[in-house]
């Protein structure tokens, strides 16, 4: 189900609208625009979508049409579970 009115069409940030008749600048490109819609024209390109801290490089494949940009660049840290840390964890009561 679309998010938005079929009428509306999917949201593109102006610079990449211009960047998607141009193959060649958008290889290798840095992108802030999260919230832009992944078109079919951007396939087999790699760019580097910004999280936030650091710019993350993603390659654009037919599977990740119609998504959004934002949505390949974690914005959080993963943090490991500190139950099996290894031999010096402390055990419960026996």
């Amino acid at each position: 189900m679309p998010r938005r009115s079929i009428w509306k069409g999917s949201f593109v940030d102006a610079f990449l609208l211009r960047m998607k008749k141009k193959r060649d600048l958008l290889l290798n490109r840095k992108i802030w625009s999260r919230r832009s819609s992944i078109l079919p024209e951007f396939v087999d390109c790699s760019v580097r979508i910004y999280n936030g801290k650091t710019p993350v490089r993603c390659k654009i494949t037919e599977e990740k049409v119609g998504h959004k940009f934002g949505e390949f660049a974690s914005t959080r840290k993963r943090r490991l579970s500190r139950t099996n840390i290894g031999p010096g964890r402390k055990r419960g009561k026996k």
